[in-house]
């Protein structure tokens, strides 16, 4: 996983805003120009050839940049590791082996590595948030049925 865990700067996102405006002129024309679906970029007289898939992710990586959100690039092949799922579900991974060893999200072994589909972990999530929206509704029920002073 690669990741940007750093605290984005208001200079930061300023900047990725400004690329990013340049970056979707860019590939409006290079759609127009090249069938191929790469990208020629060209620095201290050198030039590279890049996907067109590889600059589409550079631009949703500079639009996260922009609104001041982390980043993480995840192989999508792979199963993540425990460690990498604990950080995309900003838990400690002693509790993420708690969850794996409890059923709550699906895994698979590599040798003796636990590995999980960024699938299985994305579908965990979306149940606890669920399960949070759910439980809110129900204290706020409660606070209104209780007249605690909330309306």
């Amino acid at each position: 996983m690669i990741g940007v865990k750093n605290i984005i700067t208001k200079e930061d996102r300023k900047n990725a805003r400004t690329s990013l405006s340049v970056l979707r002129t860019s590939i409006k024309q290079v759609r127009k120009q090249d069938k191929r679906g790469t990208v020629k970029l060209k620095y201290n007289e050198e030039e590279i050839q890049i996907p067109e898939q590889a600059f589409v992710l550079f631009k949703s990586i500079l639009s996260n940049i922009a609104e001041g959100l982390e980043v993480a690039v995840i192989p999508s092949h792979k199963g993540l590791s425990t460690q990498m799922a604990a950080d995309l579900l900003r838990i400690s991974r002693p509790h993420l082996i708690k969850l794996l060893e409890r059923g709550d999200i699906p895994f698979f072994k590599v040798g003796t590595h636990r590995r999980i589909e960024l699938e299985d972990l994305e579908n965990y999530e979306e149940k606890q948030k669920e399960i949070r929206e759910k439980q809110l509704k129900f204290l706020t029920k409660q606070a209104q049925d209780l007249n605690l002073g909330y309306e």
